[in-house]
């Protein structure tokens, strides 16, 4: 039952680029592929400044 809901839903994302009329599925792809990627790298910079801070706080 899982794998008909899941085949369901799946979308073809070509196929709706090539049909879309004037552009604005391919930059909401565009921003949808970056976005992860920024909120990774700002969880791994948030980690980062508190292991340093902790650090610090330990040498004093």
């Amino acid at each position: 039952m899982k794998s008909l809901i899941i085949a369901l839903q799946q979308v073809n994302i070509e196929e709706k680029i090539k049909n879309d009329p004037d552009g604005t599925y391919q930059i909401g792809v565009l921003i949808g592929s970056f976005v992860p990627v920024a909120v990774l790298a700002g969880l791994a910079y948030f980690l980062y400044y508190r292991a340093k801070k902790k650090e610090k706080n330990l040498d004093q």
